[in-house]
């Protein structure tokens, strides 16, 4: 193994479980570029002997990112990065998410920002089709009501044809780049919140003021309803 991996599979720290601890570290590994997609992955025992844990820590650690879809596992022959990295890079994100990583929240607060402009482009620029195809996707959140995993489907849609509306196909990028995060992030939210009706509430105003072509009042819905996210957000995690 060289030593750039070796030095991003540093000793596991103790603080949380070594499956937990250990799956941080193979992901930097991971995203490091020392494994080309598809390449080969160090044996259990070679990763066991680097990170001075036990082998069912490590095989834990590869299990539950073989599950998000990271690892391909290939009975008799060993272990594989699966995919490119653009591929990757939602899964990963979903992974940190879930063990309320730093850097995921760096990437909330982007996507916050994003999402602030998005809304008042989609103001300015949106066409009577595209907002026709927005009022759809709003009464379906309505009528999703305690229906969470319908709704939290159509919350995802709204966020994501504001960004078309934008006609920005940069920013809009950004934004669909990140859907695993969306869908991880607002089933979380929601969730949590175990009703639909308060999430609803901020989002109306968001579809109303594109309504009306109102952009300075866009971005200040989208503002109140991302501010409201993160809080909502960081409370699931322990923040």
């Amino acid at each position: 193994m060289s030593p750039q991996v070796e030095s991003l599979l540093t000793k596991v720290e103790r603080r949380q479980p070594a499956s937990v601890e250990l799956a941080h570290r193979l992901i930097e590994y991971l995203l490091s570029g020392e494994i080309p997609p598809g390449g080969k992955i160090p044996s259990e025992r070679a990763l066991s002997e680097s990170l001075d844990v036990g082998r069912s820590a490590v095989r834990e650690a590869l299990k539950s990112l073989t599950l998000l879809g990271l690892l391909d596992v290939r009975q008799g022959d060993g272990t594989y990065l699966a995919g490119s990295s653009s591929d990757l890079l939602p899964r990963i994100i979903e992974w940190g998410l879930l063990l309320g990583e730093r850097r995921v929240q760096d990437l909330t607060e982007a996507r916050a920002e994003v999402e602030v402009i998005l809304a008042g482009m989609a103001a300015k620029r949106r066409s009577p089709a595209g907002l026709e195809e927005l009022r759809a996707i709003v009464d379906e959140m309505k009528a999703a009501d305690a229906d969470l995993p319908r709704y939290i489907a159509a919350d995802v849609r709204f966020h994501l044809k504001i960004a078309e509306l934008s006609g920005n196909t940069v920013l809009a990028g950004v934004l669909s780049s990140i859907r695993s995060l969306l869908q991880v992030w607002t089933n979380r939210v929601i969730t949590a919140m175990g009703e639909t009706r308060s999430s609803l509430a901020v989002h109306l105003p968001i579809f109303e003021a594109i309504e009306e072509g109102d952009a300075e009042a866009a971005r200040a819905a989208m503002f109140a309803h991302m501010r409201s996210a993160n809080r909502n957000l960081a409370n699931t995690i322990g923040e």
